[in-house]
């Protein structure tokens, strides 16, 4: 059972090891939407997204055993990158894959930290599979993106940070498998129970939101989204069951929307933001969150890995 017990031992084991990321205001971006808006930059987190909280977390949670077999993943590239750096930190040998097409940044970054990168597949769909099968033809130990209790404790310990830092009336978290969210919500609904805690996925990756539809964990036979680090192929019976509990809404962005937001991060708030994060501000822009008029809304910036050449073609695109 998870609990916010395991979001706090989590917050002991990983402190003085990853940063206090901070809470910085975004009145340019929220005032035309009625709401005092913050951004919660883990885009400035150590390896570059929330990532880093969960694995690192993962690693020092795990036994001598399961450390000394060596460890794998599967990522898009952000969760790559934070169990290759965590390994790092903690001794441990690390494999990680990423679908053939994952960003250039992500997988040089991955290498860079030390980790065995295998690229395999068109999407994560592919990608999942490949790992699981290296899982046991190597003997490793899987660590999961977000399906897993000490991964998605260590990424909910962003939401203490946010409560102490403001009274958020509404917090918003892109979701690709929901650990962040499992997470956080956990927290929230816990601290904050007034707080309206709200979910985003891109139009083309809408895991959480068939799930819900569903009333089940679902799987996509697609994924198509400019937000590459929100695209796991199914909703996790871990983090499904307190998302369905605890989350006030999920709601949908499209590509476009997500292109227009990042512009408005990096014009407006001065920050880089990767598709995935910008997701959660498009939300806001697009007023899809349910916020009131004057809501304190706190957005997770919970990463900010992107080429750069993708970012100069979304900075130069005309607006829709």
């Amino acid at each position: 059972m998870f609990t916010i017990v395991d979001v706090q031992a989590a917050r002991e084991r990983i402190a003085g090891r990853v940063h206090h990321t901070p809470l910085l205001s975004a009145t340019r971006i929220g005032a035309p939407h009625g709401v005092a808006l913050s951004l919660k930059c883990e885009s400035l987190q150590k390896t570059g997204s929330f990532k880093a909280r969960g694995a690192l977390n993962a690693l020092l949670a795990m036994d001598d055993e399961a450390r000394n077999r060596g460890v794998i993943t599967v990522s898009a590239g952000n969760h790559a990158q934070a169990l290759a750096w965590a390994a790092a930190q903690t001794g441990v040998k690390a494999t990680v894959v990423m679908f053939e097409k994952a960003p250039r940044l992500k997988v040089e970054a991955s290498r860079g930290y030390g980790a065995e990168v295998v690229l395999f597949g068109a999407s994560s769909i592919e990608s999942f599979a490949r790992a699981r099968e290296l899982e046991k033809e190597r003997g490793l130990t899987f660590v999961h993106p977000f399906d897993d209790v000490a991964v998605a404790a260590g990424a909910g310990t962003v939401a203490f940070e946010i409560l102490e830092a403001t009274e958020a009336d509404v917090i918003v978290v892109s979701m690709g498998g929901g650990g962040l969210m499992a997470g956080v919500a956990t927290v929230v609904r816990t601290r904050s129970p007034k707080t309206r805690i709200v979910g985003v996925e891109p139009i083309g990756a809408a895991v959480i939101r068939k799930s819900l539809d569903a009333g089940k964990p679902m799987r996509l036979d697609r994924i198509d989204t400019i937000a590459d680090g929100l695209t796991a192929p199914m909703a996790g019976d871990l983090t499904f069951p307190i998302i369905q509990k605890l989350v006030d809404d999920v709601v949908l962005v499209s590509d476009d929307e997500i292109r227009a937001a990042m512009r408005e991060i990096l014009t407006s708030a001065k920050l880089v933001a990767e598709p995935a994060a910008a997701a959660a501000v498009a939300a806001v822009m697009t007023g899809r969150v349910g916020a009131k008029k004057g809501d304190r809304v706190v957005a997770v910036l919970s990463g900010g890995n992107v080429d750069l050449t993708r970012l100069a073609e979304i900075a130069a695109a005309p607006s829709p």
